[in-house]
């Protein structure tokens, strides 16, 4: 179009469409020549000097451009002018940011673009534009500043930053999750499989159960704990959060960002914690325990001795009473290794070790029954004893005695009243260990109603006076203190058999 104004001749029209053009671009359009004696000429100024500069474009002559040097900010003006200098020199581009502080809008940024071209005269002519860049520049500053402060944010904290570009499989990993890992403080394009294949073995199903869940959209974000193995070949617990903050139309993961923590110094504070409430724990229960077996061996030998002391002040026999005096002595010794075994229990309470002895198993059986022969209505015990004379097991003795003391009181307690009491003690190797077997013909237990809780803490079974809830809670205790197990078979109105397993191993 503009060639077929020219080509007709009508330069009039010419000149009123860039008069238009002009008009509606909201840069500076110029045109201006250095001279070789450095006269400045300004063949064109567009109007929007008015804006940009605050000045007007009618006459603009050499003088001007004083009126243009004084606008610019003043600690720009010199890098500005060397600028131009140097493009003149090199006739090269000249691109150059600049400040400029107006009398009514203040402070503001221009942008200079111009291309210089030597004529033969020795003039150098610069075409241009000069843009108006003061938002652009804000948004630049503001978005620094933002950088700065996440920078300094990631440098003051211990978190690592990740960012993982889905669709891609890359994984920008900061320098600080590096500095977990005890490897050089870079910033790291990697895999996600980086990371994958440093989790500790044990933690893998959960971390990549709790990534799935987040990625299925049932979790608001993903948060997992985990080791990772690092440079020096230990292992850190790691605080791992993340959320993804792109999804495509269907909702799978673009794109996911998130943190990793050292968290390895509250990890050892919690298993610290831990052991102690496991330790207060065992020392509660060895109190229990020791409790128990003062309740139920002192209180049974005590028994036995008022006992025999009350025949003794019946009988006028002599033979009598030297007879029921010697199974006085027989209690007493009893009763002192009790009280000897006790004392040692004692003395290791706020110790985690307990004292363990190869026992004679059927030396500690024939104790319990001596014990308990003058227990109401024991004359109608019938006992069976298969276990042989040569046969030991690795145990506490007051934990022991404990133990065949509680077992057979209870076969004994909760007996049938229509046939007499009968208890039988079997010895055996099941599976490579040694297993002790008290079996009895009483009122027998409901498994299927109260199997779970057969060892509960307070749990009866049966109606009886003397029933409190806590001699198999206890026998149990003891026994797994002594890394063994029981377990029993039992069935309502024919008996039941307790089976316990020792630790030792043949």
């Amino acid at each position: 179009m503009i060639s077929n104004f020219i080509n007709n001749g009508n330069c009039q029209e010419v000149n009123e469409f860039y008069s238009k053009l002009f008009e509606e671009i909201p840069d500076l359009i110029f045109e201006f020549v250095i001279t070789p004696d450095n006269t400045y000429l300004f063949p064109l100024v567009s109007k929007s000097v008015n804006e940009l500069f605050e000045l007007s474009s009618n006459n603009f002559n050499d003088s001007d451009k004083f009126l243009v040097y004084e606008r610019i900010f003043e600690a720009d003006r010199i890098p500005f002018f060397d600028s131009l200098v140097e493009a003149k020199r090199k006739l090269e581009r000249w691109e150059y940011e600049f400040r400029v502080s107006l009398p009514k809008k203040g402070m503001r940024w221009l942008k200079v673009s111009s291309k210089p071209e030597l004529y033969p005269d020795g003039n150098i002519a610069f075409y241009g534009r000069i843009s108006d860049v003061t938002e652009i520049k804000k948004q630049q500053l503001q978005v620094k500043i933002s950088e700065e402060r996440f920078k300094f944010a990631l440098e003051a904290s211990t978190a690592g930053v990740w960012d993982w570009d889905v669709v891609n499989n890359t994984v920008f990993y900061s320098s600080q999750s590096m500095k977990i890992l005890e490897q050089a403080s870079l910033d790291v394009f990697d895999t996600p499989e980086r990371w994958d294949q440093i989790v500790h073995e044990d933690d893998l199903k959960k971390y990549y159960s709790d990534i799935e869940e987040h990625f299925a959209n049932k979790t608001p974000y993903y948060e997992n704990q985990h080791r990772v193995l690092t440079s020096s070949g230990n292992y850190k617990w790691i605080l791992d959060r993340g959320k993804v903050i792109e999804r495509d139309d269907n909702g799978k993961p673009l794109r996911v960002i998130g943190t990793h923590t050292d968290i390895s110094a509250q990890k050892e504070r919690e298993l610290e914690l831990v052991k102690t409430m496991e330790l207060y724990s065992k020392q509660n229960s060895r109190l229990l325990n020791f409790s128990h077996i003062v309740s139920h061996n002192l209180n049974t030998q005590a028994g036995n001795i008022q006992s025999i002391l009350d025949f003794i002040e019946a009988d006028d026999d002599s033979e009598s009473t030297k007879e029921m005096l010697f199974d006085l002595r027989t209690v007493s010794n009893d009763l002192n290794e009790t009280i000897e075994n006790l004392t040692q229990l004692v003395l290791i309470q706020s110790n985690s070790n307990i004292p363990i002895k190869s026992l004679n198993l059927k030396h500690y059986l024939n104790k319990t029954l001596d014990l308990i022969k003058n227990v109401k209505n024991y004359d109608q015990v019938t006992i069976i004893n298969d276990i042989d004379s040569e046969t030991y097991v690795d145990f506490n003795p007051a934990y022991l005695e404990s133990v065949l003391l509680n077992f057979t009181t209870n076969a004994i307690k909760y007996s049938c009243v229509e046939r007499g009491v009968s208890i039988k003690y079997s010895f055996s190797i099941e599976d490579g260990k040694k297993t002790l077997s008290i079996s009895d013909n009483g009122l027998g237990i409901d498994l299927e109603k109260h199997g779970s809780s057969l060892f509960g803490m307070y749990k009866t079974f049966h109606k009886h006076d003397d029933a409190r809830g806590l001699g198999l809670h206890l026998t149990k205790n003891q026994i797994e203190s002594m890394n063994g197990t029981v377990a029993v078979e039992s069935e309502v109105g024919v008996g039941s058999t307790f089976k316990v397993v020792f630790k030792d191993i043949l």
